[in-house]
């Protein structure tokens, strides 16, 4: 049987050596070691690249993948599909509450731009300025939750694995993607599961940070976020377990 080093696998598929090496801690692609310890991989290990590409472009999370191997490692495709089925309409379920969700904030973020476009009043605010929580039609503020809660009522973000369905190009992407974010912070406060970042009160920053969190969430499940808009600010509240905090801090340090 023909053996590929790391090297050789990632020039035969485009996969990078840094995600071959992730997937290997994720239980993903196992690799057998030579004497000298370097991995190598058996001729299967291309069709199983393939196979978790196909299930990543569907939005599956890593744990589902895993378990959906064990069935494709059977060899029997109908019983990979009877499996996949659900796997698939939850995702379009979750893509559709979503969706609602975004399209949801989407509005209520439209009704804030309109509203304070208004004359504003003489002197302070007041009770019809739409400035204030009890103002009325002022529709402020607004909050969106990306958390996710299993049926049980427990939040499925603390026992989530700690890994990115990215791979190499991606990642370096969203990374510059959140830093762009991050830089725009005029406040960060630690927290006791994460941090919270203030921004300028601006509906159009409020939606971008809304869209890049729900795709955040896609593809690394074991973050929580969380937005509230006020007249005053924009806040963003990140949350992760405690063995995320190297990615949380690449991602939302302050330095970013």
């Amino acid at each position: 049987m023909t053996s590929l080093r790391i090297s050789q696998l990632a020039a035969r598929t485009g996969v990078p050596a840094t995600t071959l090496r992730f997937y290997e801690t994720a239980g993903l692609l196992p690799a057998e070691r030579t004497d000298s310890g370097y991995r190598v991989y058996g001729e299967g290990a291309v069709a199983r690249l393939e196979f978790i590409s196909s299930a990543k472009v569907l939005g599956l999370p890593l744990e589902e993948i895993r378990d959906l191997l064990g069935v494709w490692e059977q060899g029997v495709c109908a019983a990979v599909r009877e499996r996949m089925r659900p796997l698939v309409a939850d995702r379009i379920a979750d893509a559709d509450r979503r969706r609602a969700e975004l399209t949801a904030f989407s509005a209520r973020l439209a009704g804030v731009h309109e509203r304070l476009a208004e004359p504003a009043p003489a002197g302070a605010c007041g009770p019809d300025c739409g400035c204030t929580t009890t103002s009325s039609p002022g529709p402020v503020p607004v909050t969106l939750s990306l958390s996710r809660v299993e049926d049980t009522g427990t939040e499925s973000w603390r026992e989530a694995a700690v890994a990115c369905s990215l791979d190499g190009a991606q990642l370096g992407q969203r990374t510059e993607q959140w830093q762009r974010i991050t830089r725009q912070a005029t406040g960060r406060r630690e927290t006791a599961d994460g941090v919270q970042l203030t921004f300028p009160a601006t509906p159009e920053l409020a939606a971008e940070i809304a869209a890049l969190a729900a795709a955040e969430q896609d593809c690394c499940a074991f973050f929580d976020f969380t937005l509230h808009l006020t007249p005053a600010a924009l806040e963003l509240t990140v949350r992760a377990p405690d063995t995320a905090e190297a990615l949380l801090a690449d991602l939302f340090g302050a330095n970013a």
